[in-house]
């Protein structure tokens, strides 16, 4: 039987042309990244993205829309699955937490920041409504990317 990782992120957009973005702390994946995290066990995945964006930002975001999903995986043969959201509508009070630095920047400006791996390419699943998967497959000893 497949084992199966459950994780979120979400894109976070203010309306004026600005991203929510998070300097992430954790080497293993480093670098301007959206929020997220894991989901729990028993927690819906639009009910996790909610509690992981309030975590990490302090902003609690409202009906996240699920814009697609990257999937790769795993060195033990387990599926790691990161659901990914979008969302213009939120309230609370912006803060960092112990995850990383969060701040609003410009979107078309992204790409000046030192983005996390794959944040490049998978800005094309959060933005692009034809494009829903974001799929690492084996090739051999190495993986390739298709977006589907």
């Amino acid at each position: 039987m497949e084992q199966a990782i459950f994780t979120n992120m979400c894109m976070v957009s203010d309306g004026n042309g600005r991203v929510l973005v998070q300097e992430r702390k954790n080497v293993a994946w480093s670098g301007i990244a959206f929020p997220g995290g894991h989901v729990e066990e028993g927690e819906s995945f639009t009910g996790s993205v909610i509690r992981e964006v309030r975590e990490e930002t302090g902003y609690t975001v409202e009906n996240p829309v699920l814009c697609g999903v990257k999937q790769f995986p795993t060195d033990s043969g387990a599926r790691y699955v990161v659901f990914l959201y979008r969302a213009d509508k939120f309230h609370g009070n912006l803060r960092s937490s112990d995850e990383g630095e969060v701040f609003w920047i410009e979107r078309d400006r992204l790409s000046e920041y030192d983005l996390a791996k794959d944040m490049e390419t998978m800005l094309d699943i959060f933005e692009n409504d034809s494009l829903s998967e974001f799929y690492y497959c084996k090739e051999g000893d190495s993986r390739e990317y298709i977006l589907l």
